[in-house]
């Protein structure tokens, strides 16, 4: 029997950037394929699409094969292409807490959010987050999280994130190391239907430290946290050279691949798959994807930004949530 999934609820991000525009373009491909529906403020949409203006979310399996849902919410200023309004930065937080609470109750399946500016935000109602993934685990009530970045190409964790290079091997611990795989472990099997994970674990230097020829850290700190989870049962294996990872034949072993920084992680998803790599929060205890770009602000309004990455999102979120049901 097919399972029926409520709607994805889709965060509109800041007007004045790329989001509205391409969550337009993303239900003119999707309509008959994966239901979602639109938080914004309908006066924001362009008035080339048609779009229903929705009374409560279930409704827009109704309508979505017609015209784009959108559940109504109510901005203070106008959206600019290109120029970010802090009159908007109520509503754009509103339509978060709101998707938030529709996911919560059962009434949406996944949230799937536009890209936000946070000076915007931060000038126009004192948003005291650095982003959406901190905003969203204050919502929901937990204290860590894991950004993974996925495509149907590579699955990639880094452990720490936005850092300066230099200071990577002093915020790299056991601690850390191990509470990142334990999520991405059980959200692979809870969200994306992955029953035994195989997970690879990059080591932090070349070649992995090279048995402490080229750093210490890959054997102090990353390996004892790979034989600690391997005695439990997890399948998981390293530190590995990260510059032999990445090649498709080692890509076919392993699920997802956990990287110590940043760029160890992104370079390799990013030249696989740039334009269809979406961003999943993991630890949440709901399901939520995001295009991996930002709100483009220099090309907004155009007509040219590519929507690939949110249909990729949108995808992904209906794929998780069909698994975790």
């Amino acid at each position: 029997m097919t399972k029926t999934l409520s709607p994805i609820a889709l965060t509109c991000g800041d007007p004045a950037g790329i989001g509205l525009e391409l969550a337009q373009k993303a239900w003119a491909a999707l309509k008959g394929d994966v239901c979602f529906a639109l938080i914004a403020d309908p006066r924001h949409l362009a008035s080339n699409v048609p779009h229903k203006v929705l009374a409560d979310i279930g409704e827009a399996r109704s309508v979505a094969s017609e015209a784009l849902p959108v559940l109504p919410m109510t901005f203070g200023g106008d959206a600019t292409p290109g120029h970010a309004d802090p009159r908007n930065a109520q509503g754009v937080i509103d339509a978060i807490e709101s998707a938030v609470s529709l996911t919560q109750s059962g009434q949406a399946s996944a949230i799937c959010t536009a890209p936000i500016n946070k000076k915007a935000l931060k000038d126009g109602a004192g948003f005291g987050f650095p982003g959406h993934t901190e905003f969203l685990a204050h919502l929901a009530g937990v204290d860590d999280v894991v950004m993974m970045l996925a495509s149907e190409a590579l699955r990639v964790v880094p452990t720490t994130i936005h850092i300066p290079l230099k200071d990577v091997p002093q915020a790299l611990s056991t601690g850390l190391l191990e509470n990142t795989i334990r999520i991405t472990a059980s959200d692979l099997t809870t969200k994306f239907g992955v029953r035994a994970p195989r997970i690879a674990i990059s080591g932090l230097n070349p070649h992995a430290g090279e048995g402490g020829a080229m750093g210490f850290e890959d054997a102090s700190i990353i390996a004892p946290v790979i034989e600690k989870l391997a005695a439990e049962g997890l399948d998981i294996r390293g530190p590995l050279p990260a510059d032999t990872m990445f090649h498709a034949r080692a890509r076919a072993t392993y699920d997802v691949a956990i990287c110590m920084y940043h760029d160890q992680a992104l370079i390799p998803i990013k030249t696989l798959d740039f334009d269809r790599g979406v961003n999943v929060t993991l630890g949440l205890p709901f399901i939520r994807t995001s295009p991996d770009h930002g709100t483009a602000f220099d090309i907004a309004g155009q007509g040219i930004a590519q929507p690939d990455s949110l249909i990729a999102a949108l995808r992904m979120a209906h794929d998780m949530a069909m698994a975790a049901a």
